[in-house]
C-alpha cells in the first residue's frame, strides 16, 4: 500500500510507511497543552495514529470557568499517514520541530479554534521508555518534548478568547508501543497491570523550560527519569543542562492520591517546588483511561465525533475519569540566591503502592 509518506525518507523497516512493524499496538501520537499567563484557561489537545488497528483519533479540550468542554473524534484510517485531520480537528506542521497550528473547524459542539505553537528550543528526547509485564512487552516508546509560546484565538460557546502574549504550554510526539484499542483476550497471568507510578513537570520560565519526569517502581524506584533546563533557542545556544541524580518529595492532599506539593531536588545548587493553583484538567478528555474514547477504539466505518462536559465536582478524587490529571502549577526555581518563578502543569497518575511517598494498595488514598 503506497501513500504520500512513501515519497518522503520516513521508512523504518522494509515495507511501507503504512506498516508499522508488527505489534498491533503500536502508536504514533501528537500531544499539546496551553495555558493563559493567569491560569483562567487551559486547553489541550491531541491525535493519535494506530496504522495495526485502521484507527486515527483526536481530541481538543477547554477548561474555563470551572468547566471543562471536550471534543472527541475517531475514523478508520486509510493507511495514510500524512493526512493530519479527524472531523474537525486538524494539525499542520508548519515548521518541523518548530512550529505547529492546530485547528478546530466549526462544529456541532462549543468548541473551535485556530492556534499556533512557536517552540521555544529545541525538543527534548527523553530517555526511551522500555517496560514489561512478565513477559509481555508492556511499552516501548520514544518521546520528545518541547515547551514554546501559543498565538491564535479559542471559542467556546461562540465566545472568543485570544491567545496571546504570555499564553505559553507545552508539546509531545511518542511513537512506539503502548496499550491501544481494545482490552486483549488473553493478558499475561503475571505482571498484569497493577503497579504504575508517573509523574511528569514541564514548566515554563522567563529564561528557560525545565522538565522533570519519573516513572518508578513500587519500591520507588525510577526505571525512567529525565530532569533538564534548556534555554530558549538563540540564548546560550539553547543549550542543555542535565541533573543525573534528581530526587524529589511529595505532599498529598488529605484522602486522596493527588499532589499538594512537590519538591525536587536537581542538584548543583538548583531544587524545583511546584504548588498546584488550579485548575485540575482530566485527561480522561483526551482519552486516556476513557472506557468509550480510550486511544485507538473503533467507532464504525463512518466518521464519530462527540462532545461532553466536565463540571469541577466531577473532576474531583475518586471519579475514575480523573485519576490521571494534568494540575496547574506555581512553578519557583532555585538556582543558588535567585529564585525564578514560572508556570507549568504535574500530571500525575499513580495505580499501586509508591514505598517512598507512602502509597499502599491499587488506589488506597496516600497516608
Amino acid at each position: 500500500m503506497l501513500t504520500k509518506g512513501d515519497d518522503f525518507p520516513l521508512h523504518q523497516t522494509c515495507e511501507p510507511v503504512a506498516f508499522a512493524g508488527t505489534d498491533r499496538n503500536f502508536y504514533d501520537r501528537y500531544f499539546f497543552n496551553g495555558y493563559s499567563p493567569d491560569g483562567s484557561v487551559f486547553f489541550a489537545g491531541a491525535m493519535g495514529f494506530y496504522p495495526q488497528l485502521g484507527i486515527v483519533d483526536a481530541a481538543f479540550c477547554v477548561l474555563v470557568d470551572g468547566v471543562q468542554h471536550n471534543l472527541r473524534a475517531s475514523r478508520r484510517s486509510t493507511g495514510e499517514r500524512l493526512d493530519l485531520g479527524v472531523g474537525p480537528i486538524a494539525i499542520s506542521i508548519d515548521a518541523p520541530l518548530e512550529r505547529v497550528t492546530l485547528s478546530i473547524a466549526p462544529n456541532d459542539g462549543p468548541l473551535a479554534a485556530e492556534i499556533t505553537f512557536a517552540g521555544r528550543h529545541f525538543p527534548i528526547e527523553e530517555p526511551r521508555f522500555t517496560r514489561r509485564n512478565g513477559t509481555r512487552l508492556f511499552m516501548d516508546y520514544t518521546r520528545m518534548t518541547q515547551n514554546g509560546r501559543w498565538a491564535g484565538w479559542l471559542s467556546v460557546d461562540g465566545q472568543r478568547i485570544d491567545v496571546g502574549a504570555g499564553w505559553t504550554g507545552t508539546r509531545d510526539r511518542s511513537w512506539g508501543i503502548r496499550p491501544v484499542g481494545a482490552a486483549e483476550p488473553q493478558p499475561p497471568p503475571q505482571g498484569n497491570f497493577n503497579q504504575f507510578f508517573w509523574l511528569w513537570t514541564p514548566c515554563n520560565f522567563d529564561h528557560a523550560s525545565l522538565f522533570f519526569h519519573s516513572n518508578d517502581d513500587g519500591e520507588g524506584t525510577p526505571w525512567n527519569r529525565r530532569a533538564v533546563i534548556v534555554g530558549d533557542a538563540g540564548e546560550n545556544g539553547g543549550g542543555e543542562t542535565h541533573f543525573d541524580a534528581a530526587a524529589f518529595a511529595l505532599d498529598w492532599q488529605a484522602g486522596s492520591r493527588r499532589i499538594a506539593a512537590q519538591r525536587t531536588e536537581l542538584g548543583g545548587g538548583r531544587s524545583l517546588t511546584l504548588s498546584p493553583t488550579g485548575p485540575v484538567f482530566a485527561m480522561s478528555g483526551l482519552g486516556y483511561t476513557h472506557p468509550v474514547w480510550g486511544h485507538g477504539f473503533d467507532h464504525g466505518p463512518d466518521l464519530a465525533v462527540a462532545h461532553d462536559s466536565m463540571a469541577e465536582a466531577e473532576r474531583g478524587w475518586g471519579n475514575p475519569l480523573a485519576m490521571h490529571i494534568q494540575a496547574l502549577v506555581t512553578a519557583d526555581l532555585v538556582d543558588g540566591a535567585t529564585t525564578h518563578r514560572g508556570i507549568g502543569v504535574l500530571e500525575q497518575l499513580f495505580v499501586g503502592p509508591h514505598v517512598p511517598t507512602g502509597l499502599t494498595g491499587l488506589l488506597d488514598p496516600a497516608r
